[in-house]
């Protein structure tokens, strides 16, 4: 590398690096921010003898920094972007016949692999930031380990983090050099601010945030580098400041929503006699250099994606920033010169933070993952080298959502549908939409509407109905509202189905917005509502939920709308976005969805299983009346068993003797989990189908529940061998020195004999249960039947506190026999033992 080039930290260690690659193909490099890893990294590779005339491809997690890296590093050649160092993100590429490293994100590497699994022309992918575990980084992961395990084993991998252990990345990628650089860092001060509360306990960031900047700004030199969770905290901080602060303050914004110019302007160095006030969301935390900054005020905040199986909706939620984030952020100070840091929570606080942000794999909708698997040819995600493995219940669930969207066929394998949504840039639902909109004359509709519902509304004041904002950013009607992303992204999507081969409209107004509606349930056919009988606007949705609109909503009279945004509530939630519908168009464009057929179903108001025949798309019922003919007898047995369910365990006929079973199953369970049965209320529910469901025949009302043997019953939950060995492991009855036998209580933590003291005598050992792992507790009672000891351990009573209680109990019971050495004595029920 040449002299030109500046000097950082990264330097010290990039001949280890080279040779490491020179001599194998894998390599970790954890290097702290601002060691320069970033800028140095890919120009150090240029001239690697096994490069050759390949290209350096380089994965950065955000556009921003994507776009930033390219710049610094073709600066650094003296060169521009898309000369030898370009990049390339979703919709705005830098690049030519002469780029030789190429920064990209946002899927693009998986894009590439895809079309091309041996990577040709491409000599060595590196992975930038990895610590962040971007959903797209650990997917290229994978797909790049497999390219080169089978296809290109001389490809190079080199994965690069800020703050992740290297150790269990390096193991995935065949236990290959982990490379270690110091860095470089100014010192930081950081200092700790309790933020003030409400009357409710909550904390009000915006003026917490503004309130510290306006002092730091009093107290500090250079520029400010503040963090906030998202767009609006940012929004209102910044009007906050507006004319509060000196002239000589900038107040810069930054986050993902905001065109490129105005990104620019805010990483942009502050012009000679002014500072400026970054406003920024997490997209600031790494890869990029802010010039100037030397002061970091951070909210602690930010906001992540998170995915609800439950209603499968994905929702930003606010959470606190891990220690790791912390410290990111707080390094930002220290790049350029000695710097301070402020963060807005307490220090005891932070200690209990989480140490690293959850991996986006594990809390993300997996569905546009799903689709590259399938059309990767992978039907067993664990097939693949992942640092987190995908869920399994969130992968099927994601399999369910293509297969409604015509992306999977029964067998998961990627249909044509599927293949064509893969190569369009935006979320499964919204490609499907895409494309069966094309199929009737309205893609340019369903671009419009796949950019609104990509971006934030910008009408939340005019309703729930998406017709009006189509209308809007289609016909240009009240531009001033329409975000420029928004609009942005329309066009882009709009070049997109232009190259996929979609027929956009070329010019003139375009009509038929009345057919949202229709482009809505082609993108979520979950989610098709039909309004319930009452005043109020409440929908069944065809996914099984339930929805509610604000009555004075416009579409809170519509007897069938399709919804496209709502919120996480899991029972009814509120609607945010939706179109209406007619029910023709559902028997027209969903006939084959369309199901008809007898239902058995469990009738909580009668307490009884009913049947009836319907007509339904989903959980939707079009049309339903009762029938007569005789239903099947499993569908009657699991309709009964969700009676049983929803009335619970105390609706069954439970005696003295299934009561004491039920006591010593649990017993056994508590001591040997593997083994026996799990019987408390929800292992019982749960199981219902196995040892209940055989004894439901014939039963179809609440009330014949009684005349279930649940003793029966709960032995038919284990095996012949668990029979013979119940009885002596968890006997009902124990022998005592008398002869007596005397039923064991089990309805403990532990099992209880309650006996008589004068029973007890010549016992020379506490009784044992559970194959000799576990001692009865005897509960030693008076003459009068009264507790006089409680123990596990008899001998150690006869030895120890017996001489007293035998004081005091043969004063009461001067009749009754109260020998001086009881382990020797002869055992008695009766007042005196026979001499």
């Amino acid at each position: 590398m040449s002299n030109a080039f500046p000097t950082l930290p990264i330097d010290s260690v990039l001949p280890e690096l080279c040779s490491a690659l020179e001599n194998g193909t894998n390599a970790v490099l954890q290097a702290p921010p601002g060691a320069g890893k970033t800028t140095k990294v890919p120009l150090a590779l240029l001239d690697a003898g096994w490069r050759g005339d390949q290209k350096i491809i380089m994965l950065e997690p955000r556009r921003l920094a994507a776009r930033a890296a390219a710049r610094r590093m073709a600066h650094i050649l003296g060169d521009t972007v898309g000369g030898r160092v370009g990049y390339r993100v979703r919709f705005d590429s830098k690049v030519s016949d002469q780029t030789k490293v190429e920064v990209v994100t946002e899927g693009i590497l998986v894009r590439m692999i895809q079309d091309d699994p041996e990577l040709s022309g491409v000599g060595a992918v590196i992975f930038d930031e990895f610590h962040e575990r971007s959903l797209d980084a650990d997917l290229g992961l994978a797909l790049a380990l497999e390219t080169q395990g089978a296809l290109r084993d001389d490809l190079r991998i080199v994965v690069m983090s800020a703050t992740l252990d290297g150790d269990p990345i390096a193991k995935l990628m065949h236990d290959c050099p982990v490379i270690t650089s110091e860095g470089r860092a100014y010192p930081v001060d950081t200092t700790y601010i309790a933020p003030r509360v409400d009357n409710w306990g909550n904390i009000r960031i915006d003026a917490e945030m503004t309130s510290a900047i306006k002092a730091a700004l009093t107290r500090e030199t250079g520029s400010i580098l503040a963090f906030l969770p998202g767009q609006g905290e940012i929004t209102r901080v910044a009007n906050a400041l507006q004319g509060n602060v000196g002239k000589d303050v900038i107040i810069a914004p930054l986050y993902g929503a905001m065109d490129t110019k105005a990104q620019d302007i805010a990483i942009e160095p502050a012009p000679d006699g002014l500072r400026k006030v970054v406003l920024a969301t997490s997209i600031a935390e790494t890869s990029l250099t802010i010039d100037g900054i030397r002061v970091v005020i951070d909210s602690g905040l930010q906001r992540l994606p998170q995915f609800d199986p439950a209603s499968g909706m994905t929702r930003l939620v606010t959470v606190k920033s891990s220690q790791a984030s912390a410290e990111q952020r707080r390094g930002r100070a220290g790049r350029l010169e000695p710097g301070s840091c402020y963060r807005l929570w307490a220090e005891a606080e932070h200690r209990a933070r989480p140490a690293f942000t959850q991996a986006e794999i594990s809390v993300a909708d997996l569905a546009p993952l799903t689709l590259e698997l399938a059309r990767w040819g992978v039907s067993d995600p664990t097939s693949l080298p992942w640092l987190d493995v995908p869920d399994a219940a969130k992968m099927d669930q994601a399999r369910d959502v293509l297969r409604g969207l015509e992306a999977l066929d029964d067998a998961n394998r990627i249909t044509p549908m599927g293949t064509a949504m893969a190569g369009l840039p935006v979320h499964p639902r919204l490609a499907h939409m895409m494309l069966r909109g094309d199929m009737l004359g309205l893609v340019d509709q369903a671009c419009a509407l796949a950019a609104l519902l990509s971006d934030r509304d910008f009408m939340r004041a005019r309703g729930a109905d998406l017709r009006l904002r189509v209308e809007a950013i289609l016909n240009r009607q009240a531009p001033k509202m329409i975000t420029e992303a928004a609009k942005q992204l329309g066009r882009r999507l709009r070049d997109a189905a232009k190259k996929a081969g979609l027929k956009l409209k070329s010019a003139g107004k375009v009509d038929r917005v009345d057919e949202v509606g229709l482009l809505l349930t082609f993108a979520y056919p979950d989610r098709i509502g039909e309004r319930r009988k009452g005043q109020d606007a409440r929908y069944r949705l065809s996914g099984g939920r339930g929805g509610v609109l604000p009555n004075g909503d416009g579409l809170a009279s519509e007897p069938y709308i399709a919804v496209a945004e709502l919120d996480g509530q899991a029972r009814e939630a509120k609607i945010y976005l939706a179109a209406p519908l007619s029910r023709a168009t559902l028997e027209t464009h969903f006939a084959e969805q369309i199901t008809e057929g007898t239902e058995v179903f469990w009738d909580a108001q009668s307490s009884a299983v009913r049947a009836r025949w319907q007509r339904r798309i989903g959980a939707l019922v079009l049309e339903e009346k009762a029938t007569h003919d005789a239903a099947d007898p499993d569908a009657i047995t699991t309709a009964m068993i969700e009676g049983v369910r929803r009335l619970g365990l105390h609706c069954l006929a439970w005696d003295k003797a299934s009561e004491g079973l039920r006591e010593r199953l649990a017993f056994l369970h508590r001591i040997d989990g593997d083994t026996w049965p799990d019987v408390s209320d929800d292992g019982l529910l749960a199981s219902l189908e196995t040892w209940l469901g055989p004894y439901l025949s014939g039963i179809t009302k609440r009330a014949q529940l009684k005349q279930i043997n649940i003793s029966e019953a709960l032995l038919s939950g284990i095996d012949w061998q668990q029979r013979q060995e119940l009885d002596r492991l968890a006997p009902t009855h124990w022998q005592v020195p008398t002869g007596s036998n005397i039923r064991i209580d089990y309805s403990g933590d532990t099992p209880a004999l309650p006996v008589r003291i004068q029973e007890m005598f010549g016992a020379t050992e506490t009784p044992m249960v559970g194959g000799g792992k576990v001692a009865v507790t005897l509960h030693l009672l008076s003459p009068a039947q009264r507790p006089i000891q409680v123990t596990s351990d008899l001998i150690g009573f006869w030895k120890g506190s017996y001489a007293q209680v035998k004081a005091d109990m043969k004063g009461r019971y001067p009749k009754h026999y109260w020998p001086d050495d009881p382990q020797q004595a002869e055992p008695t029920r009766r007042v005196k033992s026979k001499m």
